[in-house]
């Protein structure tokens, strides 16, 4: 068990960011395995999105016990309760699973881990050879924002930040931006709002406008431009 309390009050409003989550599935889609990690798993919404009737072990790592209380219920009686598990902790704990793992998700995590590099490093002891682990994050410190501070954010990454981070035996299979349209709306909070906290109208609007148009731009664009950054290492067989 643990003493840490998630500070932020944001899962809540991007639970409802469904354009959002299903756009990130279809970027994750041939990645995800079938015994997945999910770190900082938070309320669940985006395991519901992410997991599959083919996932056969989805373990939701959550460090705040009452969000893995709510995880726990949300999938105690639910479809995906004969796959899914909460486990309350970090990685590196004794009593953490020992298993390795196909896939192992920190989806808007890493940011909140002040060591990020030694968590990667932690976290490919328990990736299977040939898997993968996937980084979603928010991207380049300078849209960093009250926003970001009030929920715990200690940076935001770019590809070439994020690429320096790459774990012994691993390597980077997928490094892209996504959401460029987004990025002029979190330029314009940057600016202009500088709200420490968006209203679910704004979540909405990003999510109903911005996103599907994002979803159509961002492959002409190759991907180069986003608010957030996208990092997929697989690991290879040691010599």
């Amino acid at each position: 068990m643990t003493s840490y309390k998630y500070i932020g009050s944001e899962l809540h409003l991007f639970a409802a960011a469904i354009n959002w989550k299903t756009y990130v599935r279809s970027q994750l889609k041939p990645y995800l395995g079938k015994e997945v990690l999910e770190v900082g798993a938070g309320l669940g919404s985006t395991t519901q999105i992410l997991c599959s009737k083919d996932s056969q072990r989805w373990i939701c790592m959550e460090p705040d016990a009452a969000l893995a209380t709510q995880l726990a219920r949300l999938f105690s009686n639910g479809p995906l309760s004969a796959s899914c598990q909460v486990y309350v902790g970090a990685l590196g704990q004794e009593n953490m699973p020992l298993q390795p793992f196909d896939t192992i998700l920190y989806i808007d995590v890493l940011e909140h881990i002040q060591d990020d590099a030694s968590e990667l490093r932690k976290a490919v002891r328990y990736l299977k050879c040939g898997g993968h682990i996937i980084v979603l994050a928010p991207a380049h410190q300078w849209l960093y924002t009250p926003f970001d501070q009030a929920i715990g954010h200690f940076r935001r990454y770019t590809k070439t930040s994020l690429a320096a981070l790459t774990p012994e035996h691993t390597e980077i299979v997928r490094l892209v931006y996504l959401d460029a349209i987004g990025l002029f709306g979190s330029l314009g909070n940057r600016l202009f709002l500088k709200r420490s906290m968006p209203t679910a109208r704004h979540v909405a609007s990003w999510d109903k406008l911005m996103v599907p148009l994002s979803r159509m731009i961002d492959p002409l664009l190759g991907y180069a431009v986003g608010k957030s950054v996208l990092a997929i290492w697989q690991k290879k067989a040691q010599e």
